[in-house]
C-alpha cells in the first residue's frame, strides 16, 4: 500500500496537469467556434476569452515538459550533509556551525528528522567538521544543489579590529545509499579502534568505542565517535563510508556524461564558489543562478525556501534546454 500510495502521489501533478492542458484546449476549440458568430459583442468576447486561454495553455505546456523530465532516481532519498571548515581557520569553524544550525532549522520547518553521525567541535563552538543524516521526505531532490564552497564575509568575533574577513566552508550532500546499491567487501575494509576525547561522559578515555574504518582500494576514510558502542559507531562510520562511495560512483558518471556531452550541467562540481553570505549588508547570493537576497538574517533561520525553489527551476529549465 506504501509503494502504491507513493507511486500514485509522484503521478497525480502530472495527470492532474494534463487533465488541466485537455480542458483548456476543448474551451480555446469552443472560443474559436464562437468567433464565427454573427453577434460583434460575443465575437469580442470570444476573442478576449482566447487570448487568455492562450496564455495559460503555453504555461501548461511548460509544467508538462518539466513534469515529463526523467526523474532522479534518488530524489525520493535521505542525505547525509557534510559540512567542512575551509580556509579562515576559528572563523570558518564559526560559520560551519551557523550553517549546520541553518540546515537543522530548515529541516524542522520540513518535518525532516537530523541525527549527527561524527562532529570535530573547537573550542569556540565551531565546527572543524560535522556530518549528520537528514530523513523525511524528498530531502535529496530539496538540497542536492547546496554542495559546493559557501563564502562569508562579516567581522569575525575573533577579530577585535572591526575589519571584514572572508572565510568558506564546504558543504557535501551525499544520498544515502542502500546496501544493494554500495556492496562493500569486507576484506577491503580496515578497521581501527581507539578511545574517545573530547565531552562524552564516563567512557570517555576509558574504552575503546571510537571507530576509524578505511576503505582500501578507495582510501576513504571515515571516523566516528559519538556513540558510547564500538559497534554503533562501526554501523555509523558504515552509513557514511557507502553514501561517499555512491557520491564517488555518481561523480564519475557525472565526469563521463559532461564529457560526453560537453555540458557541465548537473557537474556537481564543488571546486566552485557556489554561494557568498555578507552579513554587513544582511545579504546572500548564489553565484549559479545570480540570485541575491537582502534578508541573510532570515535565511539563517531556516527559511530557505526560496533559494532551493529557484536552483530547481533552474536546473530543471537547463536539463529541458540541453534535453536531457
Amino acid at each position: 500500500m506504501q509503494k502504491l500510495a507513493r507511486e500514485r502521489r509522484e503521478i497525480s501533478k502530472l495527470v492532474e496537469t494534463y487533465q488541466a492542458y485537455k480542458r483548456v484546449k476543448e474551451e480555446i476549440q469552443q472560443s474559436q467556434e464562437l468567433l464565427q458568430e454573427s453577434d460583434e459583442e460575443m465575437r469580442d468576447l470570444a476573442k478576449a476569452e482566447l487570448q487568455k486561454l492562450k496564455e495559460r495553455l503555453g504555461s501548461l505546456e511548460e509544467e508538462l515538459k518539466i513534469l515529463l523530465l526523467p526523474r532522479d532516481p534518488r530524489d525520493e532519498k535521505n542525505i547525509f550533509l557534510e559540512i567542512r571548515a575551509g580556509t579562515g581557520g576559528e572563523e570558518a569553524a564559526l560559520f560551519a556551525a551557523s550553517l549546520f544550525r541553518m540546515y537543522s532549522k530548515y529541516a524542522e520547518k520540513k518535518r525532516w528528522r537530523v541525527e549527527v553521525m561524527s562532529e570535530n567541535p573547537t573550542g569556540l563552538g565551531g565546527f572543524k567538521e560535522i556530518i549528520a543524516l537528514v530523513e523525511g521526505k524528498r530531502v535529496y531532490s530539496v538540497l542536492k544543489h547546496e554542495s559546493g564552497v559557501h563564502r562569508v564575509q562579516r567581522v569575525p568575533v575573533t577579530e577585535a579590529s572591526g575589519r571584514i574577513h572572508t572565510s568558506a566552508v564546504t558543504v557535501a550532500v551525499l544520498p544515502e545509499a542502500d546496501e544493494v546499491e554500495v556492496e562493500i567487501n569486507p576484506n577491503d575494509l580496515r578497521v581501527d579502534v581507539y578511545r574517545s576525547s573530547g565531552p562524552g561522559g564516563q567512557s570517555v578515555n576509558t574504552t575503546d568505542s571510537a571507530v576509524r574504518v578505511t576503505h582500501i582500494p578507495t582510501g576513504l576514510v571515515v571516523t566516528c565517535q559519538d556513540e558510547k558502542s564500538q559497534h554503533k559507531n562501526k554501523a555509523k562510520a558504515l552509513k557514511v563510508l557507502r553514501a561517499r562511495l555512491l557520491d564517488k560512483l555518481m561523480e564519475e558518471q557525472r565526469t563521463e556524461i559532461s564529457e560526453r556531452r560537453k555540458s557541465q550541467v548537473g557537474s556537481g562540481d564543488r571546486s566552485e564558489r557556489v554561494r557568498t553570505y555578507n552579513f554587513p549588508q544582511n545579504r546572500i547570493t548564489d553565484h549559479r543562478i545570480n540570485l541575491t537576497l537582502y534578508r541573510l538574517d532570515s535565511v539563517l533561520e531556516g527559511e530557505l525556501d526560496e533559494m532551493t525553489d529557484a536552483l530547481t527551476a533552474h536546473f530543471q529549465a537547463e536539463a529541458l534546454k540541453s534535453g536531457q
